[in-house]
């Protein structure tokens, strides 16, 4: 990448670093963020629920959490296609 882009490999690793913590800060707010061309992430809740231990087959109780989506853009799913 640092190639591609003419840069040092340490000026990339620190322009990469730059927007996985920007994405981390926006997602703790709650926020999406949008990089176009790339994709999407945003923030989703996950309902409690009842599951299973495969091992055991016992009932367990799942709490409920945020969890991070993505969803892929035109680009993306073009060059995948």
């Amino acid at each position: 990448m640092a190639e591609k882009a003419e840069l040092t490999k340490a000026d990339s690793e620190n322009a990469v670093n730059a927007m996985v913590e920007a994405i981390k800060e926006s997602l703790a707010k709650g926020e999406s963020t949008q990089l176009i061309g790339f994709g999407a992430f945003s923030v989703s809740e996950r309902a409690a629920r009842t599951g299973r231990n495969p091992q055991t087959g016992k009932e367990i109780q799942i709490a409920a959490k945020k969890v991070v989506k993505f969803k892929a853009g035109k680009a993306i799913d073009e060059a995948v296609n």
